[in-house]
């Protein structure tokens, strides 16, 4: 029987976030850098221990003007610096509501310039290396973010995308491009069912394309975002697909 987790960006101000946590089965939280503060953090993982949903860091550039979404903000010592106080900020709360953090996922433009740029890979998954509790790393499979995973022996979350269209060589489409986005919900259901049972979709040009995923990511900030996070997980549990995190897998 196929297993896969449903994550969420949660944290980042959105109105879904407390009914999402009752969908996914876990969390990436904005830790101050592009979003949140410590109140949004630990009103967020309260949720997520509440609802038996792993815990995880959603680090980004400090930008919260621009939402973390400029490319290449930051990097080198300076980015090192603020990606390790941000995780351990949410670390910190964690250990004080008695959780830990799962995983660590890079948020917005840095999870983006990082698939393709080695040194900005390595500065994130020193910062997970190093972070309490030895987190798991969350990124896109085949890229420069599991290159640095493997390189810092970190486990590694291959993560795809249920309302994301792909390119043939498996990354995204361009948010800047028309149809980037699957507003059609069928489209994203049936998107998630492939990835999570078959390891393939469709790319833009209509290639099939194999697409590694241990999590599929749902997310919170598009309208009726709840309900399509709901859609999704109820089609993937019809065809048999367990939800659970791996971090919480046996």
């Amino acid at each position: 029987m196929a297993e896969i987790d449903l994550n969420a960006d949660l944290g980042e101000g959105a109105p879904c976030d407390e009914e999402l946590l009752t969908i996914v089965s876990s969390a990436n939280i904005a830790c101050g850098g592009h979003a949140g503060d410590e109140a949004t953090m630990a009103e967020t993982v309260r949720m997520a221990i509440a609802n038996g949903v792993a815990v995880g860091a959603h680090p980004g550039y400090p930008d919260k003007d621009g939402f973390g979404r400029e490319s290449a903000y930051l990097r080198g010592a300076a980015l090192y610096e603020s990606l390790t106080e941000q995780v351990a900020a949410l670390a910190d709360i964690a250990a004080a509501l008695g959780a830990r953090i799962a995983h660590v996922k890079p948020h917005g433009a840095l999870y983006n310039d990082a698939v393709r740029d080695r040194e900005l890979a390595d500065v994130i998954a020193r910062v997970v290396a190093e972070a309490p509790g030895s987190p798991s790393f969350t990124g896109m499979a085949g890229t420069e973010l599991e290159k640095a995973a493997d390189a810092h022996g970190l486990d590694f979350i291959a993560e795809a995308f249920v309302d994301r269209a792909y390119e043939p060589d498996g990354t995204l489409v361009s948010r800047k491009e028309p149809g980037a986005v699957h507003e059609d919900l069928a489209v994203a259901t049936t998107q998630a069912v492939r990835l999570a049972v078959e390891g393939k979709t469709t790319a833009r040009n209509g290639e099939q394309v194999s697409v590694r995923a241990d999590t599929l990511c749902i997310h919170g900030d598009t309208p009726g975002a709840a309900e399509k996070a709901r859609a999704v997980r109820d089609v993937l549990e019809s065809h048999g697909v367990t939800i659970r995190a791996k971090t919480m897998r046996g």
